[in-house]
């Protein structure tokens, strides 16, 4: 048993000025309007012999990239153990790109593919990329840095704390793939058709949650994990850390502007804010094709979940039920096992075989047979046959690839890490299965190898479960699963 120290920091990510092109959509967005700010914020716990080190980062994603320059800047702080940095994304679409901000393969990227097998056509881009003065290294330096600056902080200002576990529901993600009646799926999929069979998985209401304390029984800090992504407004064209930053705002309300909030996202690869058999029309139009329906009705339902009247409906539902959480909050722990182990684990890449390299180039040929340019709608349309054909470009060389997970016991309490969009059925056999009181899960951490899709996704197809969505299939979904169960065995012998 140790006593724990607490500390906390948060920090801007963009300066003062920034016009960012918002990563997360196949379209172009330019912006310097700040709707709400970006933050990174981090908490450090140590115990002494061990210490986890969390930072959830307002961006679409944190690659193992992003977090060697992380921990490169710690090297002139060397009372920092900077293999237990962990940086986890929420996974806002109105946050700025940067340079590696994903660590997919390698092999063929979308523009060389075109470049090669459709050398007439070229790609138009809508808005002009030279109106952008944050992006590529320049974005990937500083981020880095504020990202550094703020554990730096944190551990500088770590105490001896206590914290008390506690449990939230709150109906915000809800599964985004439909399945019809010919075994297909889509994400977005109408479900006002007669085709359509069933919602491809559940949802998870819970919210993970842990209140931390220092020794003046005051209130430091919220740790609160949701199954959903953090994309209400992922197709609009302003910067915002979507529901997580009205969710921050709510609770400073309530409970002080010092408070800190650490929004960690659950496995939520097949997860969304909308709901798909209620489906309520954004407010205004957006440009994804996937989002298109032959049916549209009117409904008693959720505000429009693609905005911000349905951005501040998800927050409200979260920080009510933190609120909620935090009156029946008993007495807080003061010493606990802190224990943090880190491991690389290998995983089989997800292969396409040659009648499927063959029929994407075939596709790719027909498409474009009569168009001389094309624009973010066919790029769009494009990405499953050009992720193929980079597929079967990179599987000649690579069988295999290594991802960082972390695996932390704070007393009864785990907290596991997969730098995936990782699909809520893997999630939920972790936790059901976990020797811990309380797991919480951190999807999008330490590395942005996308979307883990179950088999069953995989045979329904569609976008997050093509191959170009991800480099790992279920085999390797299967195998996260059962090492990290391993890991959770580990940290509790004692069964």
């Amino acid at each position: 048993m140790s006593t724990i120290k607490f500390g906390w920091s948060e920090k801007d990510l963009l300066p003062q000025g920034a016009v960012v092109s918002l990563a997360g959509q196949f379209y172009e967005r330019v912006s310097g309007e700040v709707e709400s700010p970006l933050t990174v914020t981090c908490l450090v716990m140590d115990g002494g012999d061990d210490a986890a080190i969390f930072c959830s980062c307002d961006l679409v994603s944190t690659s193992h990239r992003l977090l060697e320059s992380v921990r490169a800047l710690l090297n002139s702080h060397p009372e920092i153990p900077a293999e237990k940095v962990m940086l986890s994304a929420i996974h806002t679409h109105t946050a700025p790109g940067y340079a590696q901000r994903s660590d997919s393969l390698s092999g063929l990227s979308a523009k060389e593919a075109l470049k090669e097998l459709v050398p007439h056509v070229q790609y138009v881009e809508l808005v002009p990329s030279n109106a952008v003065n944050f992006s590529g290294e320049k974005a990937h330096r500083y981020l880095a840095e504020r990202i550094a600056e703020a554990i730096v902080e944190a551990w500088e200002r770590r105490k001896e704390g206590g914290f008390v576990p506690a449990f939230g529901r709150a109906a915000v993600g809800l599964c985004r793939r439909a399945c019809y009646d010919d075994g297909s799926a889509k994400m977005w999929g109408d479900t006002g058709i007669a085709n359509f069979e069933e919602l491809e998985a559940g949802n998870d209401s819970g919210i993970e949650l842990l209140f931390i304390y220092d020794k003046a029984k005051k209130l430091t800090g919220v740790v609160a994990n949701v199954a959903c992504p953090a994309q209400v407004l992922e197709h609009r064209s302003f910067i915002s850390s979507d529901y997580w930053g009205k969710v921050k705002e709510n609770l400073r309300k309530e409970l002080g502007s010092e408070l800190f909030v650490l929004g960690l996202c659950s496995p939520a690869g097949d997860q969304c804010p909308r709901d798909l058999i209620r489906w309520i029309e954004p407010e205004t139009p957006v440009n994804d094709p996937n989002i298109r329906h032959e049916t549209s009705r009117s409904r008693h339902a959720d505000p429009s979940m693609f905005d911000l009247s349905g951005c501040r409906r998800v927050a409200r539902r979260i920080s009510t039920e933190i609120l909620f959480a935090l009156e029946e909050a008993g007495e807080p722990l003061w010493e606990a096992p802190l224990i943090h182990r880190v491991q690389e684990l290998s995983l089989p890449l997800r292969r396409v075989t040659l009648a499927e390299r063959d029929a994407a180039i075939l596709a790719i040929r027909e498409y474009v047979k009569d168009k001389n340019v094309i624009n973010y709608e066919d790029s769009a349309l494009l990405h499953v046959h050009v992720g193929t054909v980079a597929r079967y470009r990179a599987q000649q060389e690579i069988d295999t690839r290594d991802v960082e997970i972390h695996a932390v016991r704070l007393g009864s309490l785990a907290f596991c890490t997969n730098p995936f969009e990782l699909f809520l059925n893997y999630g939920n056999k972790i936790r059901a299965r976990s020797r811990a009181t309380q797991t919480f899960l951190i999807q999008l951490s330490c590395g942005s190898f996308g979307y883990l899709p179950t088999r069953r996704a995989e045979e329904g197809s569609h976008y997050s479960a093509y191959v170009s969505s991800g480099n790992f299939g279920h085999e390797g979904g299967d195998l996260l699963v059962r090492r990290t169960l391993e890991e959770i065995r580990n940290l509790f012998p004692e069964g």
